[in-house]
């Protein structure tokens, strides 16, 4: 099967009728400076059935990451509604929030973020020892990823002892260590060299295929977002253009 084919919802659905996995209805955000109003994110609509992988791609600065920050529950939106697996993510409490996102989510950052103070293992460990899991537990878990991300070899290197690939590759690894339906991707391969970012940009689609985890991926590059197959254009905050084939 094709990548363009493997990204189709409708070669991934067990049947018609199933609730997506996100569904997005008439978002907005607004932020307010002074007596200005800025309008990031205008009426935005779509659905992400599990498994499925979608690119976001548009100008900087028109709404990419709030949108992701806003699926992710990181920002709260003006109107509109975020529904996973029909649940409304903004009826949650904080706390309720904070749990979703741990269980539920991957996050991967162009800027990894990684603590530099803890080696690659200890990085990947981390959302599981903060969900109350075992130590050695996760340490078998985050041995197991790194090593399918090629980087059993770094287990115990310290951040500032990695490549920004492999760093890259930990903060994938780390996203999904507790193999959560979705993962955001905001910029993965914007701060790489076309050869790194071309390695992470198949780990991504390797582990979509693998472990059928649902992405969504915030990208300026032409080549990543048309090995995902589905493309959104976004244009002054606003969906403009859907493409399901590959370019």
């Amino acid at each position: 099967m094709s990548e363009a084919a493997a990204a189709d919802p409708a070669t991934r659905r067990a049947g018609a009728g199933r609730v997506p996995l996100v569904e997005v209805k008439g978002l907005w955000k607004r932020f307010q400076t002074g007596e200005r109003t800025i309008e990031v994110l205008r009426g935005v609509d779509f659905v992400l059935e599990a498994g499925e992988r979608v690119a976001i791609v548009g100008q900087s600065g028109i709404g990419k990451s709030t949108l992701l920050h806003v699926l992710g529950g990181l920002d709260v939106p003006s109107a509109g509604s975020v529904h996973f697996r029909g649940e409304d993510l903004f009826a949650k409490t904080p706390d309720e929030l904070a749990a979703f996102r741990n269980a539920q989510l991957g996050f991967v950052f162009q800027f990894h973020h990684l603590l530099p103070e803890f080696s690659a293992i200890e990085n990947v460990m981390m959302p599981g020892l903060l969900r109350g899991l075992g130590f050695g537990e996760m340490r078998a878990r985050a041995a197991e990823i790194l090593r399918e991300v090629e980087l059993g070899d770094r287990l115990d290197h310290r951040v500032g002892k990695l490549s920004g690939g492999e760093r890259q590759r930990v903060a994938l690894a780390r996203a999904l260590v507790l193999d959560p339906p979705l993962v955001l991707a905001d910029e993965p391969t914007g701060n790489l060299d076309p050869a790194t970012g071309e390695r992470i940009g198949s780990l991504l689609l390797e582990m979509n295929r693998t472990r059928g985890t649902a992405l969504v991926v915030v990208t300026h590059s032409e080549r990543l977002a048309e090995r995902i197959g589905r493309t959104l254009t976004m244009q002054a905050g606003a969906l403009v253009a859907e493409s399901r084939e590959a370019r």
